[in-house]
């Protein structure tokens, strides 16, 4: 099988290394994040990088590129406190990666794109619509990572909406029923379908 030590990775084409690292992880979450400027401006940008943080307070985090160029999304989570995150389904994919390009603050993604901006409940920041996942979040705090010079933000959910029919008994949001997103590396996507769902584990006796 193919070998890699951290001289070899050190050494290679700095595409290839972005692209081998980033599908080392595994497939990772596909979020579009919404945001709007105190001067009115919306932002919707594409995340590999939302993971849970705990359930009680309801927290998620995701990564920040560095600062030292232009990141509307941060820039806004810093300046309003409140965004939302959205989950990616099959028929927006195409739409969804072309947020990742870059444009200037005050020009909005949702112009550029198919997707829709969606207001709810007075929330300051766009949700997009249709997309079968919604959260509002709260900004909490953020980490700096010395290591590679990112940024952790942290926030709390204050509302979530869930396609109808998703939700199983026990809490469980079954993504595949929504056809949901995954993303394998930097720009490869794929719909995960639900395998199995299995008990509580204990120790055995």
């Amino acid at each position: 099988m193919p070998y890699f030590n951290k001289e070899i990775i050190s050494d290679l084409d700095h595409l290839y290394r972005i692209n081998l690292i980033n599908s080392a992880s595994g497939f990772k979450s596909a979020n579009l994040i919404g945001t709007k400027s105190k001067s009115g401006y919306e932002n919707v940008a594409i995340f590999s990088s939302v993971t849970h943080i705990g359930s009680n307070p309801p927290l998620l985090g995701f990564f920040c590129r560095p600062t030292t160029v232009a990141r509307n999304t941060y820039d806004n989570i810093k300046e309003t406190g409140t965004y939302t995150i959205n989950h990616v389904h099959e028929s927006i994919i195409e739409e969804a990666h072309h947020t990742s390009a870059k444009y200037d603050e005050h020009i909005s993604e949702f112009d550029k794109t198919g997707l829709t901006p969606e207001y709810k409940r007075d929330c300051l920041a766009p949700y997009v619509k249709d997309a079968p996942v919604q959260m509002q979040m709260q900004f909490v705090e953020e980490y700096y990572i010395k290591a590679n010079d990112t940024i952790l933000v942290i926030g709390e959910i204050q509302k979530l909406y869930i396609k109808e029919d998703l939700l199983e008994d026990n809490g469980l949001i079954n993504l595949s029923k929504a056809n949901v997103a995954t993303i394998n590396g930097l720009d490869t996507y794929a719909i995960p379908k639900l395998k199995i769902q299995l008990d509580y584990q204990r120790p055995k006796l």
